[in-house]
């Protein structure tokens, strides 16, 4: 292989791999945020305990798969200036700011949300417990915006001049408000919470075929999961169509090979613009991924509806193939999901900025036998991880509520007395203190 084979080989498997990791931590996080909610908020305390329960259920799935999808995460950023150094020349003045923001986000802002949270269990009031996990699920979407906005620019290059063979930004409005940033930006958030949805149906579904005594958890885990698939899955398809005037206007390769029609007009009208070359992707990777996509998202929209039928008229549970199919369907939107991702990126080669920037001219001056080594490292280690993540959640899953250690301290009580300078100290007497962390008085 050559070193520009190697060199988008190893980018496009760990970015893949890395997606799988994404597309689940934003999927569950609004979820586990609504369970939290309820939970919180529940007035009756047989109904509390068990939202309670479902909330450290869940909510200790996606903490495993964002602490270890994080680590995926560290590695992409390196690989700019690994393999594609003429990428961060020219483009660099002009999306290195999105990629900035977007580290600071997940790294920082969204990890010590999800700490504080984690650690808080009760140590923290309900309302500034609950703010947390929706802070993280706020910025998750706020780190997927701003990656969307740098892979925008790639896919769309807007609000910039070239000046000395680089890209300079001029119009940040333009970028911030990309086309081809924000709509791809509605379709994943889509696609993530119809995995997120699945995904908790899927495990939920399970349980009830075991014959769980956690009977009201995995119930309303599977009422809120099914009814999130449902209605996600249905406008991810519209929203992906909403996609195709803009990639017509933008890519119009891109748009020639998914209609399967005028192929070779376009390639003869960017030879004219952009000199001799062939302009034409992977045309049956393209059209397999795009078909594959839009089967699963029709596939999954049409299942999800008849289980909330089913579930609504009370006969889900005694439909043991249909809850066969639900766990079945939990790979389904990855499936999806990876179909999408190849769509967008494969399908505007061979530019990595489109229009500006070839794949080969992006390429660092690497020997081949060192990026033959780094690929095979970077992917080893990314499957390594993903076997590791999924191994985990997987055990976790299928033990149930039982396994759950997250939050496993008493809560605090919300009538706890305010803090008063005492004798003893600020709590007052030592048996005071003890008192007021008593169990039983905390029951009562």
């Amino acid at each position: 292989m050559s070193a520009a084979d190697l060199a988008r080989l190893q980018f496009a498997a760990t970015t893949g791999i890395h997606w799988l990791f994404v597309i689940l931590t934003m999927g569950l996080v609004p979820l586990v945020a609504i369970m939290h909610t309820r939970a919180a908020y529940t007035r009756d305390p047989a109904k509390k305990a068990v939202r309670e329960r479902m909330t450290r259920f869940w909510g200790q799935l996606y903490v495993i798969n964002y602490a270890v999808g994080i680590v995926t995460g560290l590695v992409m950023e390196f690989q700019f200036g690994l393999s594609w150094s003429g990428l961060s020349k020219f483009a660099g003045n002009v999306f290195g700011a999105p990629l900035v923001l977007e580290t600071l986000i997940a790294f920082f802002a969204e990890s010590t949300f999800l700490g504080m949270w984690i650690f808080g269990w009760g140590r923290m009031r309900r309302g500034v417990h609950v703010t947390l996990i929706w802070l993280v699920a706020l910025t998750a979407y706020a780190s997927g915006y701003w990656i969307m906005v740098a892979n925008g620019f790639m896919q769309n290059p807007v609000g910039y001049e070239v000046r000395d063979d680089a890209a300079y930004l001029t119009d940040f409005g333009a970028l911030l408000t990309n086309s081809s940033a924000l709509v791809a930006l509605f379709h994943i958030a889509l696609a993530a919470l119809t995995t997120g949805g699945v995904f908790i149906a899927g495990v939920s579904a399970y349980h009830f075929l075991r014959r769980t005594k956690e009977t009201e958890l995995f119930r309303g885990s599977l009422r809120l999961g099914l009814w999130v698939a449902m209605v996600a899955s249905f406008f991810v398809v519209v929203v992906g169509e909403m996609q195709r005037p803009v990639i017509e206007r933008t890519q119009p390769m891109k748009d020639a090979v998914l209609e399967n029609s005028g192929v070779a007009e376009v390639q003869a009208q960017l030879v004219k613009e952009h000199g001799p070359g062939n302009y034409v992707p992977w045309q049956d990777t393209m059209r397999i991924s795009m078909d594959v996509m839009t089967i699963i998202g029709n596939t999954v929209s049409t299942i999800t509806f008849i289980a909330v039928i089913l579930l609504w008229k009370n006969r889900l549970m005694r439909w043991r193939p249909v809850l066969w199919v639900l766990v079945a369907m939990v790979p389904f939107p990855f499936i999806a999901s990876v179909g999408g991702w190849v769509v967008r990126e494969v399908g505007r080669q061979p530019w990595l900025v489109y229009g500006e920037l070839t794949v080969e001219n992006a390429l660092s001056h690497v020997s081949t036998a060192a990026l033959a080594v780094s690929c095979t490292v970077f992917v080893a280690i990314f499957l390594a991880l993903a076997v590791t993540n999924w191994t985990l959640i997987t055990r976790f899953a299928l033990r149930g509520p039982d396994a759950t250690q997250l939050g496993t301290t008493d809560p605090l009580p919300d009538d706890l007395p305010e803090r008063a300078e005492g004798p003893e100290g600020p709590w007052g007497s030592a048996e005071t203190t003890s008192l007021h962390y008593s169990p039983a008085v905390t029951e009562s």
